[in-house]
């Protein structure tokens, strides 16, 4: 059987980002920057690498700075344009997609991240298709993780996550996969249980914000079960997956910063920063300085 490429995402935009106030009450999480582009823009990115050809915002009240940052900026260009500055011109570049190529729904209820993306439903339509956690940023500009994920895919079809191990003591915050036979990278996917309690965990392995899926997982959705935390789970419904559809997991070979924390939020600025010619020095300098 032939396996049809991935080439539409469903990016979950539509949280409060709350653990990011005061500056989350006029700016989206998603928008945040790390160095000098935004968390988004990291995500989109990535799925572009990875052949995806259409992006479906699942957006909320209070999100139009998202839309406006994949627009073309008219009044910019023309004044960038005006005075010759084409090295901000080709920056400006990456941001304007071409048209059609991005939709955004609007999820009116912060019912979970399943019912997410079960918003994007009458979009998906029969065919497979990505889910992108924008505030998961993974790094790995030779080999992004949408890519590792959809190289195993045309191989093994079905559904595939990304994972990676964390520590004994952080698996009660991640759904965490029961794991069957592993070939490399790859781990068949026995279970999954969303954020188990401490000790009761079934392995290390956490999925970590990128999903490629089949379009069954809508119908389950459409249920509106209710999970952890009483919101409908992505993870409940790709559970019920598994045994049904081949269902495997691969190892992100990358760095992972969790940037719906402030910690990792920095960290990744930091990281990021050291790597860029143009700033590194700089950066490496400051840090010396300050001996940590």
């Amino acid at each position: 059987m032939t396996i049809k490429p991935v080439t539409t995402a469903v990016f979950p935009v539509g949280g409060m980002g709350t653990r990011f106030l005061p500056a989350t009450k006029a700016v989206p999480k998603e928008m945040l920057p790390v160095v000098d582009r935004p968390l988004l823009q990291y995500a989109v990115d990535e799925a572009l690498a990875a052949g995806i050809e259409r992006m479906i915002f699942i957006t909320a009240r209070g999100k139009h700075a998202i839309e406006d940052y994949f627009d073309v900026a008219s009044e910019l260009v023309a004044n960038l344009t005006a005075k010759g500055k084409t090295a901000e011109l080709a920056v400006l570049a990456d941001t304007q997609l071409r048209p059609g190529q991005i939709t955004c729904v609007r999820q009116q209820e912060p019912l979970g991240l399943g019912h997410a993306v079960w918003c994007a439903r009458h979009l998906i339509g029969g065919d497979a298709f990505a889910v992108l956690l924008a505030d998961e940023l993974l790094w790995q500009p030779e080999a992004p993780c949408l890519r590792q994920m959809h190289d195993a895919y045309r191989r093994l079809g079905g559904n595939i996550i990304a994972v990676l191990e964390v520590p004994d003591d952080h698996t009660n915050r991640y759904g965490i996969v029961s794991p069957g036979a592993t070939d490399g990278l790859v781990t068949e996917v026995k279970g999954l249980v969303e954020k188990p309690p401490l000790g009761q965990a079934p392995s290390r392995l956490a999925a970590v914000g990128r999903y490629i899926l089949q379009p069954e997982v809508m119908d389950i959705l459409a249920a509106g079960k209710r999970g952890a935390g009483g919101e409908i789970q992505l993870t409940d419904a790709m559970a019920e997956l598994i045994g049904v559809q081949p269902f495997n997991a691969l190892t992100f070979t990358g760095t992972r910063f969790d940037c719906g924390d402030k910690a990792g939020h920095i960290t990744a600025n930091i990281a990021l920063a050291l790597e860029r010619d143009d700033i590194g020095p700089a950066v490496r300098e400051w840090l010396h300085a300050q001996r940590f």
